[in-house]
């Protein structure tokens, strides 16, 4: 048991530098980024939940941030389509992340579950809103 916290240790301490260098940078530009989210969409119902997961994609917090910045897209007019990619992609994509998540869970695994992962973000979000069409 003595042997497995050490290691643990040794890991966080291994880790820290790297992750405190990716969230400086995310959390210096992400005031900037968050205020020209609605301006990148472009009211193509086809295009923009690639655009809304992309931006999910790449922008990173709690995912309690995700849904106050997709109801202020919702009020500008963003569809729910994209923002519903948007936000599923927030969630499960960490492009932020990848550098620390391929360090330890190794280059391949990492990259084919953000992937995956983005991929039915934009699946998910179609049938969401399927769904909530044949429901009203």
């Amino acid at each position: 048991m003595k042997q497995v916290l050490i290691n643990t240790l040794k890991t966080y301490k291994r880790m820290l530098p790297l992750m405190f260098g990716i969230l400086l940078l995310i959390n210096l530009l992400s005031p900037f980024l968050k205020n020209y989210y609605a301006t990148i969409f472009t009211g193509n119902y086809f295009l923009d939940p690639l655009i809304g997961a992309l931006v999910g994609s790449i922008s990173f917090g709690i995912p309690i941030t995700s849904f106050i910045i997709s109801g202020e897209l919702l009020k500008e007019g963003v569809s729910l389509l994209a923002v519903s990619a948007f936000i599923l992609t927030w969630s499960t994509v960490g492009v932020a992340m990848l550098p620390l998540e391929i360090s330890f869970l190794g280059k391949r695994f990492a990259i084919y579950r953000n992937l995956i992962n983005f991929l039915f973000g934009i699946i998910i979000a179609i049938l969401t809103i399927l769904t909530l069409n044949l429901i009203t």
